[in-house]
Formats: structure tokens, C-alpha cells, sequence
């Protein structure tokens, strides 16, 4: 009876979605009142209810804030750097420039910025391309490929502060992961791409396959060899500049160096900022990261801030930004608030428990999936680690796997989940603002699910078992 009370909040929520009855802010605030009894049923005492609604409700507005402020910065980012076009000026959509938009460049700026802003940016190069719907919508997703290094990696350096493995090797394991699932993502970008109306031709194909394969490539090379907060940024970037040179070469490189310097001035900002260890930090919980003046959010504001100074038109269009951004901030913190409702009472780790039990030997199986669960519900890295890393670490603990392997797929699948979590998908279609629904976004993003799994799965037997991957697991037991 308890775990089906337990269930109830995801089930009610996933179908409410799934029917496409139901707005995504309508079907989160059932699934919070259907979150009650489960969450007085799992806490130990009945009368502790009210203060734990009151804690849980403060961290997840702390939690919140962090990406609404990114999000929001991200839009008055790109506010101040878009230029006025005309519709010839406007870029025409292309295979190339779709490609280059929504995985290097996207891919980019999340490792740069995080909670998922690499994806608004993608949404917001493919709508100035004319390009909508649902297709648009999930070809901005496949921007969040790499969340373990978005942001500088702090879901990574969580998940390795709560596993006891180190980060580096955290990020090796998943890197290994996540090569492959870039490489193996390219037909879904191709399907993508047809449905929104731009397939793309062989020859065309090949190149793009060969970027994902250099990306994946570099991406291993730099979790094994750089520190691990920049593995994402410094294999990312070549593929990135190769691929929007390719896409729009410059008459003018003078005039393209002039269109770049916002981005190139953001990117050393965010990296000046890194460098300033102990910064002044706000840190109201001491169990979560605080949240210091070096934030992502804190420097975007920043940068945006003065370039919109320095346009004549600045303050309307911070104004537009801030109005585009209310609506998914809404959702994204109703969101927040239920992952730390099921996180924090234990309901999380109960269902994940109950699983692992039920299926006895295929228990290190249920890694994977449990992961990916995760990180659909809390929608970010550092949730999905912070709700389910214990539990993922003792379960990959019982079945005997080299110390650091399930905390790699945790990691990996946990992350991949942001693409497809419930907060960010509302996001996405709050953007697109045409009628489309997160379910429409799922049914497309099916494929990008099962190769999740997939990986997970087959990284149980082979994965562990590459040797100088799996002697470096086995030298940093628990």
C-alpha cells in the first residue's frame, strides 16, 4: 500500500502529461497534492509534516532560483547579442546550420553555462531560422548531451563528493558512456531534422557523423588527460567553430570575429570567475552547494547586463526577455518543488529499493533505468545525483561491480534524464509558445531513452571490463 502511494505522484503526473490534457503546470500541481499522503505515509511521525512542507519547500525555492536565474540571464544574453534582421537577412535554415546550432554550439553553451541553457539558445538559433513545433523543440534538446560537464561539471563533482570516487574518474567512466551515445545519436538528429522539414543528404550525413565521432572522441581524451570541469568546453569548442564555419563561412572575418565577441567575452568571464576560489557565497543549507558571487547566474546577469547598457533599445528588450521567461520559471519551480518532495522524504529511495529487491540478480541492471528516472523527475545533475547517488553506489556495491561503475551510470543516465525531465520539457514548449506539449516532445525523443538504456545496460558487462578503465575503478574503492 505504502509504495503505491509512493508511486501515485509520478504516475498521476505522467499521465496527466502523456494525455496532453492537462498544461504542465496543471498536471505538476495534482501530482503535488496526489505527493501529500505519500510523503505523510514515508516520513517517520505525522506531526512532522508541516515543518518538512516548509524546509523542502525553502530548498527547492533555493534550488529553483539558481536555474530561473540562469535562464532568465541566458535570455538577456542572447537579447543583447541578437542583431535586428530583416526576413532576407534572416539565416535560412539549412541541414549545416541546424547541425551546427543545436549540437556542437548547444552543446557548448551548456558546458559553459549549464541548466539547460544551451538549449534555449538552440531554440532561439532554430527560431530565427523559422523553424517550430515539436521537431524544432526536440532538436534544442539534443543540446543537453553533456550535462555531466555543464556548468563547469557540479553535478559530477556531487555525485563524486557522495560516491567517494573521484571526480576525475567519475568523468572518465562517464565520458566513456557518453561518447557513445554522440556517436549513436546522429540518426535521431537525421529523423529530427526530416520532421522538421530539412533531410538531410548523404554527403552531409557523413560530415556531421564525422563531427559527433571527433567530439565524442575529444571528449574522452579530455576527461582522461585535463581536469574534468573543462573536459565538455575544450571539446566542444573546436567541433563548434568548425561547424558554424562550415555553416555560414564568413565574407568577412573581421565582421565574424565582431559577431563572436559576446560569446568569447562570456566564456572568459565565466572562466575568470572559476578562478576566484573563495569567493563570497550564500549558503543557507549546508548540505547543498552554496550558491557563491562567481555564480553562472550571477556573471551571465552581469555580461548581458552591460551589453544591453551599451544598445539604445536595451531596456525593451530585457523586458521582452524577462516576459519570455516568467512562464517557464513558474513551471520549472513548481517542478523543483515536487523532485524535493519525492528526494527529500525518501520516496525516491524507496521506490528505487523496491525495484533493486524485485529484481534480485538483475538488480545492477536497474541502475540505469533508475538513474534516467531521476533525472526526469529532479531535472538537473545535481538533483538526480543528490537523490539517488547513495542508493545507486550501495545497490552497484551489492551486485559486485568495480567500485566506481554504477556511480558512472548514475551519472550518465541521471544526466541524460535533463533532457527529457519534466521541468525542462514544460520549459521548452513554454518557449516555443505553439500549442506543443511535453508528450509530443517524449514520443520524438523515444529513441534518446532507449540508447540511455541501452548504454547503461551494456555497461554492466563490458564496460568494467576495459582494462585500464576497470583498474582505475579498482583503485579508488569506496
Amino acid at each position: 500500500m505504502t509504495l503505491a502511494l509512493q508511486a501515485l505522484p509520478l504516475v498521476v503526473l505522467l499521465a496527466l502529461l502523456g494525455s496532453g490534457r492537462a498544461s504542465p503546470a496543471a498536471a505538476c500541481l495534482i501530482a503535488l497534492a496526489a505527493a501529500l499522503p505519500a510523503v505523510l505515509a514515508t516520513l517517520p511521525e505525522a506531526a512532522a509534516l508541516p515543518g518538512f512542507l516548509a524546509d523542502q519547500a525553502l530548498r527547492g525555492l533555493y534550488l529553483g532560483l539558481q536555474p530561473v536565474a540562469v535562464i532568465s540571464g541566458g535570455l538577456l544574453f542572447h537579447a543583447a547579442v541578437t542583431r535586428e534582421e530583416t526576413a532576407a537577412e534572416a539565416p535560412a535554415p539549412s541541414p549545416a546550420r541546424v547541425f551546427a546550432v543545436t549540437l556542437p554550439m548547444g552543446v557548448f553553451l551548456e558546458s559553459v553555462t549549464g541548466f539547460a541553457v544551451g538549449a534555449v539558445f538552440a531554440l532561439s538559433a532554430l527560431r530565427r531560422m523559422g523553424l517550430g513545433g515539436a521537431p524544432t523543440g526536440a532538436l534544442a534538446l539534443l543540446a543537453l548531451v553533456m550535462v555531466p560537464w555543464g556548468g563547469l561539471g557540479p553535478g559530477t563533482a556531487l555525485g563524486a563528493a557522495l560516491s567517494g570516487v573521484p571526480g576525475q574518474v567519475l568523468s572518465l567512466g562517464s565520458a566513456w558512456l557518453t561518447a557513445a551515445w554522440l556517436v549513436l545519436l546522429a540518426p535521431l538528429f537525421w529523423s529530427l531534422s526530416a520532421r522538421a522539414g530539412l533531410p538531410v543528404p548523404g554527403r552531409e550525413r557523413t560530415v556531421q557523423a564525422a563531427m559527433l565521432a571527433i567530439l565524442a572522441g575529444l571528449l574522452v581524451l579530455s576527461a582522461a588527460t585535463l581536469p574534468f570541469e573543462l573536459a565538455g568546453i575544450l571539446s566542444a569548442g573546436p567541433v563548434m567553430l568548425w561547424a558554424l564555419w562550415r555553416a555560414d563561412p564568413p565574407r568577412d572575418p573581421r565582421a565574424a570575429l565582431g559577431r563572436a565577441a559576446p560569446y568569447l567575452l562570456l566564456t572568459a568571464c565565466l572562466l575568470v570567475a572559476r578562478l576566484w576560489q573563495g569567493a563570497p557565497a550564500f549558503r543557507p543549507f549546508p548540505d547543498y552547494p552554496p550558491l557563491p558571487l562567481t555564480h553562472v547566474a550571477v556573471v551571465l546577469w552581469l555580461v548581458a547586463g552591460g551589453l544591453l547598457l551599451a544598445r539604445p533599445d536595451g531596456a525593451a528588450r530585457a523586458g521582452a526577455a524577462l516576459a519570455r521567461a516568467r512562464r517557464p520559471a513558474a513551471v520549472l519551480l513548481l517542478y523543483v518543488l515536487l523532485g524535493r518532495l519525492l528526494a527529500g522524504s525518501g520516496i525516491a529511495a524507496s521506490l528505487a529499493g523496491a525495484a533493486a529487491a524485485a529484481l534480485g540478480p538483475l538488480a545492477p541492471y536497474a541502475v540505469a533505468p533508475l538513474a534516467l528516472l531521476s533525472g526526469l523527475v529532479t531535472g538537473s545533475n545535481v538533483g538526480s545525483n543528490a537523490a539517488l547517488m547513495p542508493v545507486q553506489v550501495a545497490l552497484g556495491a551489492a551486485a559486485g561491480l568495480p567500485p566506481g561503475l554504477a556511480p558512472a551510470i548514475q551519472n550518465f543516465a541521471g544526466a541524460a534524464g535533463v533532457g527529457l525531465s519534466l521541468g525542462v520539457t514544460a520549459m521548452i514548449c513554454g518557449l516555443l509558445a505553439d500549442g506543443t506539449r511535453p508528450a509530443q516532445l517524449w514520443r520524438l525523443l523515444l529513441p534518446w531513452a532507449g540508447l540511455v538504456l541501452a548504454l547503461g545496460w551494456a555497461a554492466i558487462p563490458l564496460l568494467g571490463g576495459y582494462s585500464g578503465l576497470r583498474s582505475e575503478l579498482n583503485a579508488h574503492p569506496l
